[in-house]
C-alpha cells in the first residue's frame, strides 16, 4: 500500500539491482522515473514495464553529470507533479590493486559512486523539504563495512555513501526518510563478467538482484514516520 502510486526515481535502472528494482515497485503500482547511461537498454526496460500493465518513463542519465540528474529530477516533477522516492543506484566497481595506478578508474569511482549520489540529494533535497516528505534510499555495499585487496577505492567511495547518507539522515527532520542498502555479492552482469580471481571465486554464491530489490521495497513499505536506517544483506555463504 506504501509502494501504490508513489513516484520512484531509479539510477542505474537498465540493469542488474535498478532493473530488479523497477521491475519490482512496477509490480506494486509505483511511477517508476527511470535514469541510465544504456539508452538501448533502458528504452527496452520502460517498455516492458509499459506492456506490463505498470507506469514508467526514463532519460538517459550520466550521474556523473549534475545537469542530467537534474533533468531527471525536473522530468518526474513535470510529468507526474511531486518525487516520492530517489533511489541513488547507479554505481560502477573496476576494481584493481593500487599499484597498478589505474587513476581514470579511481576517478569514474569517485565521480559515480559519490559525487552522484550528493547530485541525487543536491536535486532531489530542495524537492522533498517543500513536499515536507520523501525517501532517499542509496545504495551502499558490504565493501562499506569491510576491505578486502583490490577493493580499496571502490570501499572507499561506499563508505562514503554511509557516512553522507547517516549524515543526511541526522539532518533531514521528522519528515524525510533516508536509507542505506549494502548488498554483498550480487549476480550482476559486472560479477558475471568479472576477471577479479576473488570476485570470480564467488560468482556461484551470488544473490539475485532481486533479493536487493525486496530489502529496497521493504525500506519503502514502512509506515511514512518510520525510517529504515540501513539493510545489510548478503548471501549466507558470503564470508
Amino acid at each position: 500500500m506504501n509502494t501504490h502510486s508513489k513516484v520512484i526515481i531509479v539510477t542505474g535502472a537498465s540493469s542488474g539491482i535498478g532493473k530488479a528494482t523497477a521491475l519490482l515497485l512496477a509490480e506494486k503500482g509505483a511511477k517508476l522515473v527511470l535514469g541510465a547511461r544504456g539508452e538501448e537498454k533502458l528504452v527496452q526496460l520502460t517498455e516492458q514495464i509499459r506492456n506490463s500493465g505498470g507506469e514508467a518513463i526514463c532519460a538517459i542519465t550520466d550521474v556523473s553529470k549534475r545537469e542530467d540528474v537534474a533533468k531527471l529530477v525536473q522530468m518526474a516533477i513535470e510529468h507526474y507533479g511531486r518525487v516520492d522516492v530517489l533511489i541513488n543506484n547507479a554505481g560502477v566497481m573496476p576494481i584493481s590493486a593500487l599499484d597498478e595506478l589505474k587513476v581514470e578508474d579511481w576517478e569514474a569511482m569517485i565521480d559515480i559512486n559519490i559525487k552522484g549520489v550528493l547530485y541525487g540529494i543536491a536535486e532531489a533535497l530542495p524537492v522533498f523539504r517543500r513536499q515536507e516528505s520523501g525517501h532517499f534510499i542509496n545504495i551502499a555495499s558490504t565493501s562499506a563495512h569491510r576491505v578486502v585487496p583490490n577493493q580499496s577505492v571502490y570501499a572507499g567511495t561506499k563508505f562514503a555513501v554511509r557516512a553522507i547518507s547517516e549524515g543526511l539522515r541526522q539532518e533531514a527532520g521528522e519528515k524525510l526518510r533516508v536509507t542505506i542498502i549494502s548488498p554483498g555479492m550480487t549476480r550482476t552482469e559486472y560479477v558475471e563478467n568479472a576477471t577479479d580471481p576473488v570476485v570470480r571465486a564467488n560468482v556461484d554464491i551470488a544473490m539475485p538482484p532481486k533479493a536487493v530489490a525486496e530489502a529496497i521495497a521493504f525500506a519503502i513499505e514502512q509506515a511514512e514516520q518510520v525510517d529504515v536506517g540501513e539493510i545489510v544483506i548478503r548471501p549466507t555463504a558470503q564470508a
